[in-house]
């Protein structure tokens, strides 16, 4: 019996349920950041916000609070298919590697499975990152333009039969691109921040320490792209042809800083989310360990 648990180890089904469910968890909690994120993307020149915080506040004044976890169902849709796809598969590649090589990850491996999982996740959580996009924009429209999702499912029906299905991978490359992007920096940096530290802190604080740490080179690094999603998914008529285009109205326009608007919710909603959401993989993983396969050793996420 001993030899058997020894030899045990979690299931890969279990890896994208863990990474689905520690993603669910985290979005809970950070979704209003993610809302004025998201307004303040779309927002463009008009001055409608003059910062996040006046964002928060016009939206709690304006339309209740309730109206900060507009979008939640499309949110919990997006971590239980974009989330669980890429930190199962990225979990499932760190273990391959570890089988096959007998050490841990080196920087560009890790880099080079984050960009594969991002690919991957990213692929199926388009349709809910589509449906979001436009549950969250929607209160900022004049009533008789506003689309009025009852529910990501809602959303799902009208979207495809309004608009054909190929509508909900709407912006799909830049998607892609921004889920690449995302992956080969949070994945790879936490895994790599995650031992660097480990000679300062553990348990608890060693995670939250890699955790914020990476939440932050991944902003810097993928908000750009996050922006051009952004504004192709929640467009009506066909103003923006492409990422390229985008970005460079965007610059032109509105100047190169702009890339980078909603700077600050993006961070604080990105570096919560990678907080809780590791730290919740990482207790998830270690009760199925325990309570399962009898096994007491530490995560290798």
């Amino acid at each position: 019996m001993a030899y058997s648990i020894e030899k045990r180890s979690i299931p890969g089904y279990m890896m994208y349920i863990n990474g689905g469910l520690a993603g669910m968890l985290g979005t809970c909690i950070v979704q209003p950041l993610d809302l004025v994120k998201t307004r303040m993307q779309i927002s463009a020149t008009t001055g409608e916000y003059k910062s996040s915080f006046d964002c928060l506040l016009k939206v709690f004044k304006n339309e209740g609070i309730l109206a900060l976890y507009n979008g939640l169902s499309a949110g919990l849709m997006r971590q239980a298919t974009y989330t669980t796809a890429r930190m199962g598969f990225y979990q499932m590649e760190i273990d391959s590697y570890r089988k096959n090589f007998n050490a841990p990850p080196t920087v560009l491996a890790s880099m080079g499975m984050g960009i594969l999982a991002g690919a991957f996740g990213a692929m199926f959580g388009n349709p809910a990152e589509v449906a979001l996009i436009r549950m969250m924009s929607d209160n900022r429209l004049p009533p008789e333009e506003r689309r009025n999702y009852k529910g990501v499912v809602n959303a799902f029906v009208r979207i495809v039969k309004d608009e054909g299905v190929t509508t909900l991978w709407k912006g799909c490359m830049p998607t892609v691109g921004r889920a690449m992007i995302v992956n080969m920096v949070q994945l790879a940096s936490y895994s790599q921040l995650k031992a660097a530290f480990s000679n300062y802190f553990s348990g608890l604080p060693l995670h939250i320490a890699a955790a914020m740490m990476s939440g932050l080179l991944t902003t810097i690094a993928s908000m750009p792209l996050d922006m051009a999603k952004t504004r192709i998914q929640q467009q009506k008529t066909a103003e923006y042809k492409g990422t390229m285009d985008v970005l460079m109205k965007v610059s032109k326009h509105e100047g190169v800083a702009a890339l980078w608007k909603g700077f600050t919710p993006y961070l604080c909603r990105l570096g919560p989310h990678t907080v809780f959401a590791f730290i919740f993989l990482e207790q998830l993983t270690k009760a199925y360990k325990h309570f399962v396969l009898g096994d007491d050793s530490e995560s290798n996420i």
